[in-house]
């Protein structure tokens, strides 16, 4: 990280970002080209789990490569000004890196849909669909490492 002033260096804060950013990117690479997928997910245990259909590109993706880059916000901000080039971003950010897997077993379906409910939910008992649980598969990503960032007055 190029402006060390601005490292999240605070794991409570850190914590804060990884638990209640609403939306992860993930960042594939195949072929050398690159490709972002922003997707709803539950963190626990310094794992991002995702649910996911069985098919389609991102399961394709990783089944090239399943080496990931992972990015995420909390409260940013466009900070305006009269001047053009005053304008700036307040933010707390995350930027990560870890291999992704496929998830097929039930059991580990189950648990890891219940990280993900309980974010956007809260904690409830989940009643699933056998159905709709034999058409997706869970990805997990294993995260490797990871900096926060911050702009802006906190």
């Amino acid at each position: 990280m190029r402006r060390l002033d601005k490292e999240i260096i605070d794991q409570t804060i850190l914590d804060e970002i990884l638990y209640n950013s609403q939306v992860v990117r993930v960042a594939f690479s195949i072929d050398n080209v690159p490709h972002i997928v922003p997707l709803s997910f539950g963190y626990f245990d310094n794992k991002l789990y995702i649910h996911s259909a069985t098919e389609g590109s991102k399961i394709e993706m990783i089944n090239k490569n399943n080496y990931v880059c992972f990015e995420m916000e909390l409260h940013s901000e466009i900070m305006k000004d009269n001047i053009a080039c005053n304008w700036t971003t307040k933010y707390r950010s995350i930027i990560g890196w870890g291999r992704i897997s496929i998830v097929h077993d039930h059991e580990e379906k189950i648990k890891g849909l219940d990280v993900i409910m309980e974010k956007y939910r809260g904690k409830n008992k989940n009643d699933y669909n056998k159905t709709l649980l034999n058409r997706m598969v869970l990805l997990v990503i294993e995260i490797e490492k990871y900096t926060g960032k911050q702009s802006g007055d906190w």
